[in-house]
């Protein structure tokens, strides 16, 4: 009988050793894999939902009626952030050049309709109802999709798009704070934001034919919507008669005003940041089906923050839009 020698013995040890420190090495990667995908969900949930509630106390609690202006001001303080750290070399975005803005403008007055209308309905609606009703864009989606791309979908899909809908109408009733300026509002909101969905990937296509990398990442399309959105906003502030406003408002020359649209115009900014990060780490249907869970604490919250009366046939419309909501993220899941 031959026994092992000791370099023999050695060699089995060392591939032993070999063998526990892959192990070791890919645990930790998925480990740190998981974490990144934890971190950019918590961080895009907490942006997200602080945004609208940030937006909501500055119209609402401090009734500033000058939602525009708002919207100009975070646009502003975006396209500031981002110019500096495209200046420092920390992201590259692509130069604005005078064919990149005429492909480019048209969607854009789509984005700034969105904002607007967003605003708008914001103040007369509360958070709640807000969440519900946005579920209305998924249905024009889905038939914009249908007659525009021909795109084909299952039963379950139009089911959950059909209790949206029931939803929508069963909240607008119940609704003890029923707004028709502010669901007119919405309702331009929701066709605005479909539109804005349907056009974009067409646009974006072709705006990557006309730069100089040809190719459109993620932050210079923020760039491209937030710089061309001030010149258009100004234009709206003189036509909606806000410049009157603001020359009066007493809120300008408080300091811890300056302050909270300051943060929000960070937040605007953190969720167009946090959402490429969550889809980067995970995946387009994870990444709709969070944003379908996240309305539900955002729901809650707008509802204590700011003590909404409600009775229990508004809850219920409230929360069975919600759960339409998942639904109908999880029928999207299964078609792909």
């Amino acid at each position: 009988m031959k026994f092992p020698s000791d370099s023999e013995e050695i060699d089995v040890e060392s591939g032993r050793l070999e063998k526990d420190r892959e192990k070791s090495v890919r645990s930790k990667r998925g480990l740190t894999l998981h974490n990144q995908a934890l971190l950019s969900g918590l961080a895009y949930c907490f942006s997200s939902c602080s945004m609208i509630l940030v937006n909501k106390y500055v119209l609402s609690s401090y009734d500033f009626n000058a939602g525009i202006s708002l919207m100009l001001y975070q646009n502003f303080v975006s396209v500031i952030i981002v110019s500096s750290l495209s200046f420092f070399g920390i992201i590259t975005t692509e130069p604005l050049t005078w064919r990149l803005i005429k492909v480019w403008l048209p969607v854009n007055m789509i984005f700034v309709g969105m904002l607007v209308t967003s605003m708008f309905s914001l103040r007369y609606i509360n958070v709640a109802m807000v969440t519900v009703l946005k579920n209305v864009t998924n249905v024009m989606t889905a038939v914009g999709e249908m007659y525009l791309f021909s795109k084909h979908h299952d039963n379950r899909v139009w089911a959950a798009l059909f209790l949206m809908i029931i939803s929508a109408i069963s909240g607008g009733f119940t609704d003890l704070s029923f707004n028709a300026v502010g669901y007119t509002w919405q309702f331009f909101n929701c066709f605005l934001t479909a539109s804005y969905s349907l056009t974009l990937r067409r646009v974006m296509d072709t705006a990557k034919l006309v730069t100089k990398s040809g190719e459109l990442n993620e932050f210079s399309m923020v760039m491209l919507n937030n710089t061309l959105s001030l010149p258009l906003g100004l234009f709206l502030i003189f036509v909606f008669n806000e410049v009157d406003y603001l020359s009066q408002s007493p809120l300008l020359r408080l300091p811890t005003f300056w302050v909270v649209i300051t943060f929000s115009g960070f937040l605007g900014l953190a969720i167009s940041f946090t959402s490429m990060w969550f889809l980067h780490q995970t995946g387009a249907t994870t990444y709709s089906l969070v944003g379908s869970l996240n309305k539900i604490p955002l729901s809650v919250a707008g509802i204590l923050l700011f003590n909404v009366s409600t009775s229990l046939e508004n809850s219920a419309s409230i929360f069975f839009g919600l759960a339409a909501g998942v639904l109908f993220a999880r029928a999207k899941m299964r078609k792909i």
